[in-house]
């Protein structure tokens, strides 16, 4: 599963991924996504929200382009960020 999002704080958004509330019903704890392969940094949330609406319309092929063109061993970058 892939799961696009935007935030002004990854590492805190990484830690909520990767520590879901109990019980949650989120996309993210339900899917179990708590590992960031992918990233963009922009420094206007508007750019960040229509690159995240361009992203989430294309599909599965062309998300997984991206990923193997910025992180071709699909390592998880939670550490690295």
């Amino acid at each position: 599963m892939l799961y696009t999002g935007v935030t002004n704080e990854l590492r805190k958004r990484l830690y909520f991924h990767e520590n879901p509330e109990p019980f949650s019903k989120s996309f993210t704890a339900r899917y179990k996504c708590c590992f960031l392969i992918y990233y963009e940094h922009f420094f206007d949330v508007n750019d960040a929200i229509l690159r995240e609406k361009q992203i989430k319309g294309k599909g599965r092929a062309k998300k997984e382009k991206m990923i193997n063109d910025f992180n071709p061993d699909w390592r998880f970058l939670n550490d690295e960020v």
